[in-house]
């Protein structure tokens, strides 16, 4: 989950990396440090906390150097302090790293190397690598074994990171080898390489070399790589030299800056309207218009994936796993298709008795949250090997076509989101119900469970979306702002829900929760009375989603029994409510929907309700404490 970015050209490489990191610090913000390398010596500088603090540290200073490295870190071995900081060196600081990932043996890899005579300052995993790779450079040097097909410097890293356990990226640089950044990739940890003129560049992701290059190679599990001045060579763990050609990335060089909003994640909140008509212009077939006999959603998949399918399961973490949530009840209500969710950290570790003619869905914005990628290659292993109604059907919903994910699975669905920079998801959220509502409709659509007026109808409604979604901001969210400035003091919330709304309800109290550090919990409205009810009283804020529907009425009766507590309640209402003002003590109101799209429309009032909240407290909006964007950890 921490950033890593890496330059080498005829630039000075301390204001890139530094540029880099900026970029990146959405993966990552305990602490943040650089070394660059010039006339034979590693200059490392490290700070704690936020990379303003590494800036302020190298105000006034010259860090010198062509070539160099540079970490923002997600703390996980060793507290977030200085001396954990990256990059970490060798005891005789000849060999520099960064890394993002877990090295899961390294006690057993430090303790041998301590009875070979190195030492540790630290308590991180990642303080094991650069030593690693000392010792190799010894042990070649000692055997005559310089001559190599690989420079040395690479031979090093391939046969250290061969003693590697977990998930890894890692970048390193080396006094002895001032021409070479050597990288490396085992499983979740992703790295791309940027191709610039004259100067090549490596990151976690792309948003920290889009300034320099749109020329990318990824770098796959199992995979190095060598950055010198004059090119990139790549290689598997083996050693065996690899043909990758650059793609171009487009689109994406603006959705990092912010625009005049205050947020990341507000203008991210503006930009829904844009990612729902994308989506629909993406997933609908407009030949339908025209052609009834033609299917109306156009999503890519074979009808092969869909063959005889008697259930779906889908493998999510947190947002994703509430919008897949919203997914298995479009699935089963349109599609008629049993379908189950699974956390992913949950599956891998207890997995369901296999059933046949199974799709398996894995739902992830990055495309390399390691859980997620974990359980769908277990489910992929264990299916291989069984008879053809057993056989895996993978396909993925992500944001990055280019991802882990989208490589593993069969097929994926593309959200079509753009870059998300702020870590509580609000825009990918809303990407996925798209996904869903897609795929939903189209597997009803070859089932026939949906008659062609029904199908219709429900299309002509999406289309309307982000027109109603435009008037929620507009109208809305002045309320809204006003609204929050009232819980600046509360400690606890209560989010309720029925339905297809149950999901909304647990995704506004994430919200909250990560960015405004509030207690707060989502419920099933009618499970209230079932003992949450205990923890209302004055103090304790209740929001009830309340959309016109097959639930509406048992929604407004268990906000009743919250009032009857003296709750202050909050209603996600449609415009014009007549029950609203009656019922609730504040209203935000919502355009008139059918409770099948109403999802899309009540998570908006509750992102603005959870941003607000979180700025006038003063909070860090776009990077809460203790979280990151991607998690690419287990």
């Amino acid at each position: 989950m921490c950033g890593i970015v890496g330059y080498i050209g005829t630039q000075p490489a301390s204001g890139i990396l530094l540029e880099g990191l900026r970029k990146l610090e959405y993966r990552g913000y305990d602490s943040a440090g650089i070394a660059t390398l010039f006339e034979g010596k590693i200059d490392c500088v490290r700070a704690k906390g936020k990379l303003h603090n590494l800036q302020t540290k190298l105000v006034g200073h010259d860090y010198p150097g062509w070539i160099g490295i540079g970490h923002t870190r997600w703390a996980t071995h060793g507290k977030p302090e200085e001396h954990n900081a990256h990059p970490h060196l060798d005891m005789s600081r000849r060999v520099a790293v960064v890394q993002n990932g877990i090295i899961e043996n390294y006690r057993e890899l430090r303790e041998d190397l301590k009875q070979k005579g190195y030492e540790f300052v630290t308590e991180t995993d990642t303080e094991v690598i650069p030593n690693l790779v000392a010792n190799q450079l010894d042990q070649m040097q000692a055997n005559c074994e310089l001559e190599q097909y690989l420079s040395p410097f690479t031979e090093a890293v391939r046969r250290a990171v061969h003693q590697l356990e977990g998930s890894f990226a890692v970048a390193l640089i080396c006094t002895d080898y001032p021409d070479e950044i050597v990288i490396a990739r085992q499983e979740s940890a992703p790295l791309v390489i940027g191709f610039g003129q004259g100067e090549f560049f490596c990151a976690s992701d792309i948003p920290a070399i889009l300034p320099h290059t749109q020329a990318v190679v990824t770098l796959e599990t199992g995979e190095m790589a060598t950055l010198t001045p004059l090119g990139v060579s790549v290689y598997d763990f083996e050693g065996t030299r690899l043909r990758k050609h650059p793609y171009l990335l487009s689109g994406v060089s603006t959705a990092t800056e912010k625009h005049g909003f205050r947020h990341f994640m507000l203008k991210e909140i503006y930009e829904q309207p844009g990612v729902v008509r994308t989506c629909l212009d993406h997933y609908l077939n407009l030949d339908w218009v025209t052609d009834r006999s033609t299917n109306p959603i156009n999503l890519g998949l074979p009808v092969g994936l869909y063959t005889n399918l008697e259930q779906v399961q889908i493998i999510a973490c947190g947002t994703s796993w509430h919008a897949s949530l919203i997914g298995k009840y479009l699935i089963e209500q349109l599609a008629g298709i049993p379908a189950q969710v699974q956390y992913a950290s949950e599956f891998r570790y207890a997995p369901p008795p296999l059933t046949p003619n199974t799709l398996t869905i894995g739902v992830t914005q990055s495309g390399e949250t390691a859980d997620t990628i974990s359980a769908l290659n277990m489910e992929k292993q264990r299916r291989a090997d069984l008879d053809d109604r057993f056989q895996p059907r993978l396909l993925g919903i992500t944001n990055r076509m280019q991802s882990t994910l989208a490589r593993l699975v069969d097929y994926a669905i593309d959200m079509h989101a753009g870059i998300e920079i702020g870590v509580a998801a609000t825009k990918s959220f809303t990407a996925q119900l798209m996904a869903f509502y897609g795929l939903a409709l189209d597997l009803a659509y070859r089932r026939q469970t949906l008659s062609i007026d029904r199908l219709e109808q429900i299309i002509l409604q999406l289309r309307q979306l982000p027109g109603q979604i435009e008037a929620i901001l507009e109208t809305q969210e002045k309320q809204i702002e006003e609204l929050a400035h009232e819980f600046s003091e509360t400690q606890d919330f209560i989010f309720i829900g029925r339905g297809i709304n149950f999901p909304i309800a647990l995704e506004g109290a994430l919200k909250l929760k990560e960015i405004s550090y509030i207690h707060a919990e989502g419920y099933p409205a009618g499970e209230m009375k079932h003992g949450p009810i205990a923890l209302l009283d004055e103090k304790v804020p209740v929001v009830a989603i309340a959309m016109p529907g097959s639930v509406y009425e048992k929604v407004l009766s268990n906000a009743q029994e919250a009032k009857a507590r003296d709750a202050r309640l909050i209603g996600v209402t449609p415009v014009n409510d007549p029950h609203a003002t009656e019922i609730f003590d504040d209203v935000l109101t919502v355009p008139d929907v059918e409770e099948l799209l109403s999802p899309i429309l009540a998570v908006v009032p509750l992102q603005l309700l959870s941003y607000h909240i979180a700025a006038h407290r003063g909070l860090d909006v776009d990077q809460p404490r203790n979280l990151a964007k991607s998690v690419t950890v287990e």
